[in-house]
């Protein structure tokens, strides 16, 4: 047992309700919001650290041992994401501190947002599917309020479709749960794999493992994705880099996990289905990032083309694949983060996100323009930045796993997140100045810390790549080899 778990689920909440009593004192929120960000991500060092010397590591909380209580796992995967989450959260929060706006700090911004840091933390760590639907919850609750936190109609038009849209795929959550456990008699995730092996994954099983790849593909807008360019688009700068660093993210992970321990006896079907709604996201997203002229737009339908892109990793189910998945998706939540708030600074600075009332930025704001572009090649997979071994190592497992059409959808992708970003940075940045200094709506003051503070990981990740390689493909082998998870779980457990 290991009681470090509890730690990144526990602090953020405790804080969190703390600071509900002091709405008033904004110092001691942003204070201890920094302080509950910076000391998970020290506990997911100390965790990589320890899973990588000794192995997973679980605590049974209150002493009831798996597949009986609830139990939180730590496994490479989940300790990668725990530390990637407290980089992005606390960048979005250095952010938040010039940008947010003093209303929406006494409105309890910063409490939101540790509760929902809480429900992404717990997600990675629970080893029930129980518990996963009620982390899911708690950040989707406080997400339902941090969309909310503005003045503008479109705002409330698009917090409840995001509300409803999520209130629905809960409840599908919930008849999965409940067909699965009348099936298996369990809802310990490792148990699950047991039981499911056990019995074969027949047709019923394979049928619920759709309703469950439904639910999550709602969540991390795979195909069914029509909810999330107007809600991603509406929130806060630092809002929408959050929801677009994690949110997708976690729906991701939750797919992963599902299909990597539990339903991977069929992939003919259930990944052949995977791969299916992801080359259809990708071409849908580039679709909406080549089609719209508006930079909120283009940001947030290159957050869909990413989902699909990491899936294919998935599909092909190979160490090369999964590897270039990992990689990919630790890079992609550090750069999503980059650009929203790269964004948000660029429509802070000209009060549009209509790229045709925006030209010559790179005059008067050369550190953004040029870190901006950085970010673009980033998400191309130019080597030798962080997003290169992702598409590399993705891509060649496609090919090795006869995957060529999705490999290859996947690279024409990429192609066109290059063609609708250099236009935005063409736009942007390029051109006439059309705004002097004196003329621009807001400031880059206190906002470029945490630009730089990202863009500085993106480059480490990229340039630095040896130095994660080992923690990336501990992360993959141990997606790919059930039996660590299961022993792990129910033999130190006492089954």
């Amino acid at each position: 047992m290991n009681n470090l778990l509890i730690f990144p689920i526990a602090l953020p909440l405790l804080i969190g309700m703390l600071l509900i009593i002091f709405r008033k004192n904004i110092w001691l929120h942003r204070l201890l919001s920094v302080m509950a960000c910076v000391f998970s991500g020290s506990v997911a060092l100390i965790l990589m650290n320890q899973v990588k010397d000794s192995g997973i590591q679980t605590l049974q909380l209150g002493g009831w041992q798996a597949p009986y209580g609830i139990i939180l796992v730590a496994d490479m995967f989940s300790a990668l994401l725990l530390l990637v989450t407290s980089i992005v959260s606390l960048c979005c929060l250095l952010y938040a501190f010039h940008s947010i706006g003093k209303e929406s700090e006494e409105h309890y911004f910063y409490p939101l947002i540790l509760f929902l840091i809480t429900g992404v933390n717990g997600a990675f760590l629970t080893g029930d599917l129980f518990n996963l639907y009620v982390f899911f919850e708690v950040f989707l609750v406080a997400s339902y309020v941090l969309i909310t936190l503005g003045d503008t109609r479109k705002q409330l038009r698009e917090s409840l479709k995001y509300i409803m849209i999520n209130v629905i795929s809960s409840a599908f959550f919930l008849v999965g749960v409940a067909y699965l456990y009348a099936v298996t008699g369990t809802l310990n995730i490792a148990h699950l794999s047991v039981r499911v092996a056990e019995a074969g994954q027949d047709g019923l099983i394979t049928t619920i493992s759709f309703l469950f790849l439904m639910v999550f593909s709602l969540k991390a807008g795979l195909f069914l994705f029509y909810w999330l360019p107007g809600s991603y688009s509406v929130p806060p700068g630092p809002i929408a880099a959050i929801f677009a660093a994690l949110l997708t993210k976690v729906g991701i992970y939750a797919i992963f996990r599902m299909f990597t321990l539990i339903f991977y006896h069929q992939p003919q079907v259930t990944h052949m289905g995977i791969g299916i709604l992801a080359a259809l996201t990708m071409i849908l997203g580039v679709m909406g990032a080549v089609g719209y002229r508006d930079l909120k737009k283009i940001l947030t339908y290159n957050v869909i083309i990413s989902v699909g892109f990491i899936l294919i990793g998935l599909v092909a189910f190979t160490e090369q694949s999964i590897l270039g998945s990992i990689y990919y998706l630790i890079h992609d939540m550090i750069i999503k983060a980059l650009v929203f708030l790269i964004g948000a600074t660029i429509i802070g600075i000209t009060g549009t996100s209509k790229l045709k009332d925006m030209s010559g930025l790179i005059r008067t704001h050369k550190a953004l323009g040029w870190m901006f572009f950085i970010a673009i090649l980033s998400m191309v997979g130019i080597p030798p930045l962080s997003g290169f071994l992702g598409k590399l190592y993705i891509t060649k497992g496609a090919f090795e796993a006869n995957n060529f059409w999705l490999g290859g959808i996947g690279l024409l992708a990429s192609l066109f997140i290059l063609y609708s970003l250099i236009r935005v940075f063409m736009d942007v940045f390029w051109g006439e100045t059309v705004m002097s200094k004196d003329e621009e709506k807001g400031t880059t003051k206190g906002v470029m810390i945490p630009i730089v503070l990202l863009t500085g990981v993106s480059l480490a990740l990229g340039l630095g790549a040896e130095g994660i390689h080992e923690y990336v493909l501990m992360a993959a082998k141990g997606l790919l080899d059930q039996n660590q998870y299961i022993f792990a779980v129910l033999d130190k457990g006492g089954i």
